[in-house]
């Protein structure tokens, strides 16, 4: 071996042992800090906890992009129907049901508790249509939507679109750990993480098939899911504030998640012809998450 090769090999060992440290110091700094919010803040500990284990949950759908380059149509409308279908069970049943649940224990009756959670709901969906309008985006069919978007690099483009996709996301898991028990709520963690491994890669192949590189399209899937442990601690900081901010909190996510699935996913997973495939998917992912909320409750 040159001298060259050799000076080469000891750098890029050198390399990732600083990755290697940096990270496993990034994970002693996190799980300090998760012990000292959990016994302070228990419900925002544990929101902390189930937006890292989704965006955990994201990273490793990513990385088999290192592995293959293409994933089938039919694949990938079937993943984006699947995540669907436990975005929408997840909505249903444990956002919107501890919503009305937790409105009729404020004193609320029947009609005035659904009104509550209905114009939460409406909030919800209008404050992710609000950021569809402005945020510039990139869709991955549609191409690119919002203000001043043909200004920005694609990349980003891109970033915004999973930022929008992910942030309802993060707010539910916060929520639902405050406005309900702790095996709902990691109920409701599981299920999103589950739908994460899946958008994870859809997001990182439709990168790379975009003709971004490999490591690239990896990246920026595995950190798509970083805002989601963000979501997390802010909904649960906030609703945990006051138990009166707790139905506009569940309804909230709700719509968030309802307005992603109805505006972006279903759509997306119906645009190349592959309707079946992605309605089956909707269909596991419904069942599933139905499961997950039954057994966890």
């Amino acid at each position: 071996m040159s001298t060259d090769a050799r000076i080469a090999s000891r750098m890029m060992a050198l390399r990732t042992c600083m990755w290697v440290f940096l990270v496993l110091a990034g994970i002693a700094g996190t799980y300090h800090g998760w012990l000292v919010l959990h016994a302070r803040h228990p419900h925002v500990g544990d929101a902390l906890l189930g937006g890292l284990m989704a965006a955990g949950a994201t990273a490793l759908g990513a990385l088999p992009v290192w592995f293959c380059q293409t994933l089938s149509g039919k694949v990938q409308d079937t993943l984006l129907g699947f995540g669907a279908g436990v975005m929408l069970a997840a909505s249903a049943f444990s956002l919107v049901m501890p919503a009305i649940a937790a409105a009729g224990g404020l004193g609320m009756g029947p009609w005035t508790s659904g009104l509550v959670v209905g114009a939460a709901i409406l909030l919800g969906a209008g404050a992710l249509l609000v950021m569809d309008q402005t945020v510039p985006h990139e869709h991955f069919i549609k191409g690119r939507e919002g203000a001043d978007a043909k200004t920005l690099r694609r990349a980003w483009l891109f970033v915004f679109a999973i930022t929008l996709h992910n942030l309802p996301e993060g707010l539910a898991i916060g929520v639902g750990y405050v406005g309900t028990d702790t095996l709902r709520g990691s109920a409701l963690a599981i299920g999103i993480a589950i739908q994460d491994v899946p958008e994870g890669l859809v997001v990182a192949v439709a990168l790379r098939a975009a003709g971004y590189s490999r490591g690239f399209a990896t990246a920026i899937g595995m950190a798509s899911g970083l805002v989601e442990p963000v979501g997390a601690v802010l909904g649960a900081a906030l609703v945990g504030a006051s138990a009166q901010l707790l139905p506009w909190g569940l309804g909230f996510a709700a719509g968030a998640m309802l307005f992603v699935v109805s505006h972006e996913i279903i759509p997306e997973s119906h645009r190349k012809g592959h309707e079946a495939w992605a309605t089956g998917g909707l269909m596991l992912g419904f069942v599933l998450m139905t499961l997950l909320d039954t057994a966890l409750a």
